[in-house]
């Protein structure tokens, strides 16, 4: 007896990294907190309406422990479904969900600005490759997609125990 083809070939394609991608920043989700911080003590403080000085003057969202997030787990569970989110846009993009593919473009640009200091240089490169993405497929089968998201794995592995 032949046994039966399910897929008439080999997934190397986008459909490979993908699940790749996906898998790892999913075996990468599960964070704990790190330290006992407070909430309060991590959450930037808001600016004034009288505000005038230049946005560069500033401190960036994400000069704290944790970025602009709260806590250690808000950071760590947010970027790890950002960088997952970040590998299936192109799903979405192929399923014609414009509306929601506007979405998470907003929220993976809104994560790339929270990421601590550390990562933002990383999380952001990953973000415009997947970006590119939508619009170059060979973002995927070259390897770019995969090399822009070592970096922020490999942070998550090392910050998010």
């Amino acid at each position: 007896m032949r046994p039966l083809k399910i897929l008439p070939k080999a997934l190397n394609s986008p459909l490979r990294y993908l699940t790749v991608a996906l898998f790892a920043a999913l075996a990468l989700s599960g964070c704990s907190t790190q330290g006992g911080g407070s909430a309060a003590a991590a959450t930037p403080s808001s600016s004034s309406a009288g505000d005038t000085a230049p946005a560069s003057a500033s401190p960036t969202p994400s000069s704290g422990p944790f970025g602009g997030f709260a806590s250690a787990a808000d950071m760590c569970s947010t970027i790890s479904q950002e960088a997952t989110g970040a590998s299936l846009l192109p799903m979405s993009a192929a399923q014609g969900k414009t509306a929601e593919l506007e979405q998470y473009k907003t929220e993976l640009a809104a994560t790339a600005d929270r990421v601590p200091d550390a990562l933002k240089a990383d999380f952001t490169n990953l973000k415009d490759i997947a970006i590119a993405g939508l619009k170059d497929q060979t973002v995927y089968s070259s390897g770019k997609f995969e090399k822009a998201m070592a970096p922020v794995t490999a942070w998550l592995s090392a910050n998010c125990k």
